[in-house]
């Protein structure tokens, strides 16, 4: 196994000058004397659509980085193993499918815990780096170690291309060019549903087989077993790619590359467990990995925005899908702003068609008047999900109790159903996210 520098304690945070990447839900930055780890900022606007930056949710941020820090830092405790694992034996499943997922990663995980990237939280004031536990001052910047990331060239053949993986063949050290797609269950806007639905009714038989399903696939209900697929992640647009082809392009062994699936869906599954312990569901979420000789690590970030937990209310006899993530932000524009929404969708049909930049299209049509410019949100609606996030932090943080946290949820879960029925807009509401 490797021996990578040690870490740093401290960070001047004052000092760390320009990014070295700035993205849509984080910013990364150089450590100074530290070569091998980068410092995470988790940024506070939020995106939807793909049109950038514009709504900012009070808190957000932190607490996001919040829920990043505290379940990194689960994951590396043997004892939330154990709770995944009583989980998964209770919970009805084929038992040939069911040893092979308890075998391998989770008998290590059992013992030591699982290998990450997360190094800690800073402090805000004292610049301390907290592994375990809350900082005193708790911070939106978290530190993880630098693995190498690669991006396949690409090769041209006879008028087409191909993605040349070979480096990745040859290299010891890097972050593996692959999301992997955990479902426990399936959702109205799941990829997987509007490709099951577009096929002939032998195609579908065939793809229930392929995706390991008894019985033909329902919109919003949870599934025998979870299911993953994949995509690839360093080419210039991500493409769902087979199981087969995945383990071509991962540079992994065989074995390897089987750890980093049950990796991904056990760690789906101490996120599940820690959210249903709060009365959410998980239905999806997604991982990265990095590999680092014969170490496999879990990468990237993870927070409420990265994975899709929902609860369902009784509204008018008919059961709601309540949103705690990002989904909520865009029920909100598209059924409070509907033109500007519809201008979204002409603007991203235009842009295809073109070739031209989304973003540069929707500007120039929203100058022009062609469509309408980008709304600002209901303050009271920001609040509601201010409120979520708060609530989804103190759980992961564990700064309260599971069934008081509960109770809130729903509560802030019937205040959003009864902003939309103040606007006349529950029927809207309830055709967007009525189960059945």
């Amino acid at each position: 196994m490797s021996h990578p520098a040690p870490a740093p304690t401290h960070l001047d945070l004052s000092k760390l000058g320009e990014p070295l990447y700035r993205g849509s839900v984080q910013n990364l930055y150089a450590v100074p004397d530290h070569p091998g780890f980068v410092v995470c900022e988790t940024t506070p606007a939020g995106s939807v659509f793909d049109v950038g930056s514009i709504f900012n949710i009070e808190g957000n941020d932190l607490n996001r980085a919040i829920f990043r820090h505290a379940m990194y830092s689960r994951l590396g405790q043997p004892e939330t193993w154990q709770r995944v694992k009583v989980a998964i034996e209770k919970t009805p499943m084929d038992e040939a499918w069911r040893k092979e997922l308890l075998s391998g990663p989770m008998e290590q995980m059992l013992e030591r815990g699982a290998h990450t990237h997360h190094i800690g939280m800073v402090d805000a004031q004292s610049g301390e780096i907290v592994r375990d536990g809350l900082p005193k001052n708790p911070s939106c910047y978290n530190v993880v170690r630098r693995f190498p990331v690669m991006h396949p060239p690409q090769r041209h053949l006879l008028g087409t291309h191909v993605f040349d993986y070979a480096q990745f063949h040859q290299s010891a050290t890097y972050v593996v060019p692959l999301e992997y797609i955990v479902r426990f269950g399936v959702t109205s806007g799941s990829s997987i549903l509007k490709k099951y639905q577009s096929l002939s009714d032998s195609a579908k038989r065939a793809y229930e087989q392929e995706l390991g399903l008894s019985k033909p696939m329902g919109v919003w209900e949870m599934l025998e077993r979870p299911i993953y697929d994949l995509t690839s992640k360093y080419e210039p647009e991500d493409r769902a790619v087979s199981k087969q082809e995945a383990l071509m392009m991962s540079g992994l062994s065989s074995e390897d590359f089987l750890h980093t699936v049950k990796l991904a869906i056990l760690g789906g599954w101490a996120v599940r467990e820690l959210l249903e312990s709060a009365g959410l569901l998980l239905w999806d979420l997604k991982w990265e990995f990095a590999v680092d000789r014969e170490e496999l690590l879990f990468v990237d970030t993870i927070d409420a925005d990265s994975f899709r937990g929902t609860t369902f209310l009784d509204v008018e006899g008919r059961k709601l899908v309540i949103h705690y993530n990002k989904q909520a932000m865009r029920d909100y524009y598209r059924l409070v702003h509907p033109d500007w929404y519809a201008g979204i969708n002409e603007a991203k049909a235009q842009a295809q068609k073109i070739g031209v930049p989304f973003k540069q299209v929707l500007k120039t049509g929203q100058n022009d008047g062609q469509w309408p410019q980008t709304p600002v949100v209901d303050i009271e609606f920001l609040d509601l999900q201010a409120r979520k996030t708060a609530l989804i932090r103190q759980h992961v943080a564990s700064e309260r109790d599971a069934a008081a946290i509960r109770a809130e949820l729903q509560a802030t879960g019937e205040a959003e159903v009864e902003f939309y029925r103040q606007r006349g807009l529950l029927g809207e509401l309830l055709k967007a996210n009525a189960v059945g």
